[in-house]
């Protein structure tokens, strides 16, 4: 009997190594669980679609790419942008075309810098032209619409 129970001590002993090293374990996770959330927090508070996408990897160990997850955000945004838009009444429709030149005239700025700069790779100054293109067609499309909405409120002359 008393080699059962020197046997039966030892395997307490052992378990309680192990209970022990759970515990431990269990409480490193738990600090890098709570650091992995702080990082999430602080990058999705700066806004930063890059940001929150190498936090979002961290925090799944590096198995999911950021790019996915930049390209998620970039899909989700294209949905919202297309329900935003046709959900909008026809008298909300001038300021929004008015807020939508004032955003392309912006781009077309970032455009003349990036075909402008000599530094700029031959990518950068093709993707800069095509913005630019691209940014003077939606808004001389948009002073377009915006004159054909405010003629719609004009008094009809006789």
């Amino acid at each position: 009997m008393s080699d059962t129970a020197s046997k039966a001590d030892a395997l307490l002993k052992e378990m309680e190594t192990h209970v022990g090293q759970a515990e431990s374990a269990a409480q490193a996770a738990r600090g890098v669980a709570e650091e992995l959330k702080t990082l999430i927090a602080e990058q999705a508070t700066t806004g930063t679609g890059e940001g929150i996408a190498q936090a979002a990897s961290a925090a799944t160990g590096g198995a999911i790419d950021p790019f996915v997850f930049q390209f998620a955000i970039f899909v989700m945004a294209i949905f919202v942008g297309y329900y935003v838009v046709w959900s909008v009444t026809p008298a909300l429709h001038t300021p929004l075309m008015a807020v939508t030149n004032a955003i392309s005239s912006v781009i077309v700025v970032g455009a003349l810098l990036a075909v402008g700069i000599q530094l700029a790779g031959t990518a950068a100054t093709t993707f800069g032209f095509a913005a630019l293109v691209l940014a003077s067609v939606n808004i001389f499309g948009g002073f377009l619409v915006t004159q054909r909405m405010l003629a719609m409120y004009k008094k009809k002359e006789r």
